[in-house]
């Protein structure tokens, strides 16, 4: 397990004379061209790996506040792998500190040369305690919520079964050498304090209650939908047997409403977004049956307008007003990626700036709130590319899934076939 803040992947394009701007799906590169990173375009840059890579993982809040913007940063995540064998899984919560910005950042901020010696360069080094339980099974999506005094992972795994775990006791040793020393040695598997096995198949789509403590709805693939319920003493729900099931193929993505304690958002293979109530089962209330032309992988429900992006197989990102959801058109529409959508994700803080990321490896973050007129002189041989586009992120593979950070304002957090990408452009 490493933490390095070198070696990036490239936003430019190296020909044999000069350096010019690179943008991924416009022309490809050309017989000894290489992409260079251009760290200049970065506040903070780092990469971690974590052994077998982990198709899903969530941020987890700490007690230090919000809006942190001074460097070093500190964070904790959980996640879970994807192995070669369901016994080599694991469940992993790490906590990743003195995160420091990139030399430009860092010389800007201190108003200093970034000419630094050997011995400071080794006091800014990203350093990462990783607490890891075996886990019997690949672990398809992982969600953290916090429940009074506790902190839980609902966690989807290709066994079929939707899991809840406490995760204290990693927490804890990601904390204290003497907590993590006894962690190690009593060398336990991941038990989940509540299990469920009604959906008959495996899934991806998960999701907790903002409005709600421990309310948590969960989607298979084979179109059944079911709400869970906390009970009293925060170690067991109460599950309707009775699904909602309006959808007639896999159920991908679930949202809740950050407004509205009892209704959530679904998209599915079959290319359509649902509005639902749980206060009025089976069937879903509202419905754009023909949203993409192809698979729904992903939505994301704005925190504070009531907007809802999507993005699917056709490597289209819409933008839909849910005031005007019956007309099944959506007021934006983005066709950027040429490979299909894995992750979006409204910015918690600014409502008009999200990101995507699509299994053609790029990362692109955009903000609504340009028009056409706002944008200055553009780089040459760019000038097709939307306003509203702000920055594309390379250097990863396979990357299935991003979060914004809650607490630090335009960090993003990315995993891939290749590991953990932590920062934050310019741009945002």
């Amino acid at each position: 397990m490493n933490a390095s803040s070198d070696d990036g992947e490239t936003m430019e394009e190296e020909g044999e004379r000069e350096n010019k701007v690179y943008v991924p799906g416009i022309e490809p590169l050309q017989p000894g061209e290489e992409l260079e990173m251009d760290r200049s375009a970065y506040r903070m840059y780092h990469e971690c790996q974590t052994g077998a890579p982990c198709l899903s993982f969530d941020v987890l809040r700490d007690g230090d506040g919000d809006g942190r913007e001074q460097f070093p940063l500190s964070m904790l995540m959980c996640a879970g792998t994807q192995a070669d064998t369901a016994m080599a899984n694991r469940l992993l919560v790490m906590r990743m500190y003195n995160l420091h910005g990139t030399e430009t950042e860092e010389a800007e901020s201190s108003g200093e040369e970034s000419d630094e010696d050997d011995d400071e360069d080794e006091d800014k080094k990203p350093q990462m305690e990783l607490a890891m339980l075996p886990h019997y099974g690949g672990i398809n999506r992982v969600r953290v919520c916090r429940c009074g005094e506790q902190s839980l992972a609902a966690v989807w795994s290709d066994k079929g079964q939707v899991e809840i775990f406490d995760l204290r006791a990693q927490l804890e040793a990601v904390h204290s050498s003497v907590a993590m020393t006894n962690f190690l040695q009593r060398r336990e598997e991941a038990t989940a304090i509540f299990s469920f096995s009604g959906h008959m198949s495996e899934g991806f789509a998960l999701d907790w209650s903002p409005k709600v403590p421990g309310r948590l709805v969960s989607g298979d693939s084979k179109k059944n939908i079911h709400v869970w319920e906390p009970q009293e003493g925060g170690t067991s729900w109460q599950i309707d047997q009775r699904p909602f099931s309006s959808h007639s193929k896999s159920v991908e993505d679930l949202q809740w409403s950050p407004t509205e304690a009892t209704v959530f958002a679904s998209c599915s293979v079959d290319q359509s977004i649902r509005i639902w109530d749980i206060r009025a089962p089976p069937n879903s209330m509202l419905s754009a049956n023909e949203a993409h032309s192809s698979d729904i992988n992903v939505i994301s429900w704005n925190r504070s307008e009531p907007f809802l992006l999507s993005g699917g197989d056709d490597g289209l990102l819409k933008v839909w007003d849910l005031r005007q959801f019956k007309t099944g058109r959506p007021v934006a529409n983005f066709k950027q990626h040429s490979a299909p959508i894995t992750s979006v994700e409204w910015n918690p803080k600014d409502s008009s700036v999200f990101a995507a990321s699509g299994a053609d490896d790029v990362i692109s973050q955009w903000d609504l709130s340009v028009e056409s007129c706002d944008v200055g002189a553009r780089v040459e041989g760019v000038k097709d590319l939307p306003p509203q586009l702000l920055f594309l992120h390379q250097g990863q593979k396979e990357i299935k899934e991003i979060h914004w950070h809650p607490q630090f304002p335009g960090v993003m957090v990315s995993t891939a076939l290749s590991g953990f990408n932590i920062f934050r452009t310019i741009s945002v």
